[in-house]
């Protein structure tokens, strides 16, 4: 009998034959002439390079070409991001307007003379359509008062990048690659007018994206917010380049922005801060609020539940929590294990958090945020509520969980969320169920934690987190009943009658890969066997 490792090795196996041999054919010489089809066609609509201002990071410096060794930018050794970031060429959208169109052309014919054919590196898909979009968006430097030659030469390899974008994208893992992928097809297609087989299939790939990984309340099914912005600026970008291209837009991406920015206010206008689940950290919005209000993109919200999140406000209290079922293993590779976890914000301070999310997947700190004991929820055994595999470079759910039931109260002088899920069911034989109360004119939140054992097991012990904001100062009291909290100048009382609670360090991820200090308290106890209540409350002093 095959066991479960001998399949995972000849997968491997069959999964490595089938990497080089494309690998073989894409340096063949019959890759070479079927991605070099090419039509010598003229480079028309010439987008705006503005409209791409809510995902290029304007200087407020701009820099002329003439300040860059030209003659040697490629032969400098660099690491893999700067290497990224030179080839993909969205550093354009830094140059002055005055720089050198002839210096400008001559580094793109640098690169062309350099990479004219295939190479894994510098043709990597997101570079490559990144590419693409600049150097189409930046063509006051790069393609006006050029030599009829040079515009030939760029004409084609616009072209032929596009060509090899059409045959990878099927390939790609990345979700997020294949929207910047299906962006510069478009694009493309919309520059060079006569090349609708260009903008027919990038808007049939764009279709298949949107129904594959958009659910119908217009969230990403992997229920990951930055996925949701980065979504949103895409098809807004596409829809300003037909509107700009005066060419009609589809209806789907109209119906696509509609619900998408439905969900964006959802999370954004109902919080004035950034929320730590499945795959957040901290952002800056501002400017792409700037961008929506100046295209003339509005969106409203007021629904109290979406996607799994519950989002309850009034003027000076925000609380969160996640009562959404672990997405499909497909959509998972930036899912954490924060099944009802919560966030407080108080007067737009962060006071319960969870630790956030760690993107860098050559970091074990990726893997770490995942796991349960980084959210402010209950651990059984110090196991998370989901299990994880690796899948090429990301970590992916290899057994997830379910929300089993869920209610929610919102009243002017009370709200109630509770909700549970069974991720400890099969290995622990329990069912976690989370109630929180809060009380507006009392400023008090009371919590109820439930281990509902469904069948005998084994003692287990049980842990219950709740991660501060890295400005928290806190201090027990001696009864050890208590711990004070202080928030810059607000002060908040956590206590707990029946368990000892405890204050321990821990980690704080909510700036983009970097790692601060925090503290979390906790409480720690043994369930033995029958049902058992834990009850906790957090109160404004």
């Amino acid at each position: 009998m095959i066991n479960t490792n001998s399949l995972n090795i000849l997968g491997q196996f069959y999964f490595n034959l089938k990497e080089n041999l494309k690998k073989i054919y894409q340096n063949s010489n019959f890759y070479e002439k079927k991605i070099s089809k090419t039509s010598d066609k003229n480079f028309e609509y010439k987008p705006s390079p503005h409209l791409l201002s809510s995902i290029i990071k304007y200087q407020k410096k701009k820099y002329r070409i003439e300040d860059f060794a030209v003659e040697s930018i490629w032969l400098n050794k660099m690491n893999s991001e700067d290497y990224e970031k030179l080839n993909n060429f969205f550093w354009f959208f830094s140059l002055d307007l005055k720089s050198s169109k002839k210096s400008t052309q001559s580094v793109i014919s640098n690169w062309i003379n350099n990479n004219n054919k295939y190479n894994k590196d510098s043709w990597e898909f997101d570079i490559t359509a990144k590419r693409i979009i600049a150097w189409l968006s930046n063509h006051q430097l790069t393609y006006e008062d050029s030599e009829k030659e040079y515009r030939s030469i760029f004409n084609h390899m616009i072209q032929k990048q596009t060509n090899h974008l059409l045959n990878e994208i099927k390939n790609s893992n990345e979700v997020e690659n294949k929207m910047i992928g299906c962006a510069a097809i478009i694009l493309t297609g919309l520059a060079y007018k006569n090349k609708k087989i260009y903008l027919e299939n990038g808007l049939n790939l764009l279709k298949n994206i949107i129904k594959s990984s958009i659910d119908n309340q217009g969230f990403p099914k992997s229920r990951n917010i930055k996925q949701l912005v980065f979504y949103l600026k895409y098809i807004i970008i596409i829809r300003e380049w037909f509107k700009e291209s005066q060419n009609i837009i589809p209806e789907y991406i109209d119906e696509t922005i509609y619900y998408l920015g439905s969900s964006y206010a959802f999370i954004y206008q109902n919080i004035n801060n950034d929320i730590f689940f499945n795959g957040n950290y901290l952002s800056d919005n501002q400017e792409f609020n700037q961008y929506l209000k100046r295209f003339g993109y509005t969106f409203k919200n007021e629904f109290k539940e979406l996607a799994g999140y519950t989002i309850l406000r009034n003027k000076k209290i925000v609380l969160i929590m996640d009562i959404g079922s672990s997405p499909n293993k497909n959509f998972s590779k930036d899912y954490q294990a924060g099944a009802l976890s919560f966030e407080v914000i108080s007067n737009q301070k962060k006071l319960i958090t969870n630790s956030g999310y760690f993107s860098d997947k050559t970091n074990k700190l990726n893997k770490l945020s995942k796991s349960t004991a980084l959210h402010s929820t209950l651990i059984i055994e110090d196991f998370s509520s989901c299990n994880y595999k690796k899948k090429n470079s990301n970590f992916i759910i290899d057994k997830g969980l379910k929300i089993l039931k869920k209610n929610i109260v919102f009243e002017n002088n009370y709200w109630k969320v509770s909700a549970s899920h069974d991720g400890y069911l099969k290995k622990f034989g329990s069912i976690h169920e989370r109630e929180i109360e809060f009380y507006p004119e009392q400023m008090k939140f009371i919590g109820f934690d439930k281990i509902l054992r469904k069948y005998p097991s084994k003692e287990i012990k049980f842990d219950i987190r709740f991660h501060l904001n890295p400005n928290s100062k806190v201090m027990k009291t001696q009864d050890n009943k208590s711990i004070l909290i202080e928030l810059e100048e607000e002060g908040w009382k956590f206590s707990c009658d029946k368990y000892d609670i405890n204050i321990d360090n821990s980690l704080y991820l909510g700036n983009k890969n970097s790692i601060k200090e925090n503290q979390n308290i906790f409480i720690s106890g043994i369930n033995n066997e029958k049902d058992q209540i834990i009850k906790w409350e957090i109160s404004k002093l």
